[in-house]
């Protein structure tokens, strides 16, 4: 058999089966009231309880592997060490983009005249995958490289989106 690993982001808080199911309005088949677990709501909104044991297969998202870090990007959240000096930085998965060529008539998105300039006017613009850092002088640096101290720590966190 093939051997598969999950990643979610998810919120989550304690609370007993009973406790769960009170709140959800739900009857708990008795004898199981007290069972510890936790609370558990998915990106799409989705609550559901689990129990202790299979919780532990969570990691708080203010203590991931550098691994970690790069699935969260991957699902489009941004991430920082807890160690870094400069306000606001993060990084962020800028995913392949693929864009006609400066010369086309289509009046949708296409090369810019700066880039067209570099891989001519009549060339599409093939961009892979990378890593973009927001520096703390609030520069954007397009493919940001980890250190050997980035990628071994366990202190890297989801940065909070900022609501206006």
């Amino acid at each position: 058999m093939k051997k598969y690993i999950g990643v979610k982001v998810v919120e989550a808080e304690p609370m007993t089966l009973g406790e769960f199911n009170e709140g959800m309005s739900r009857e708990t088949v008795s004898g199981y009231e007290d069972s510890p677990g936790n609370r558990v709501i998915y990106e799409d909104g989705y609550v559901s309880w689990s129990p202790e044991e299979a919780f532990k297969a969570y990691r708080p998202c203010d203590a991931m592997t550098f691994g970690l870090a790069i699935e969260a990007m991957k699902k489009g959240h941004k991430v920082a060490r807890a160690g870094w000096n400069g306000k606001g930085m993060f990084i962020v998965y800028m995913p392949p983009l693929y864009l006609p060529p400066y010369a086309t008539n289509d009046t949708a998105r296409k090369v810019n005249d700066r880039t067209a300039k570099w891989i001519g006017e009549d060339t599409p613009l093939d961009s892979q995958g990378y890593i973009a850092m927001l520096t703390a002088t609030k520069q954007w640096q397009p493919g940001w490289l980890a250190s050997q101290a980035d990628i071994l720590s366990n202190d890297w966190q989801i940065v909070p989106e900022v609501k206006s």
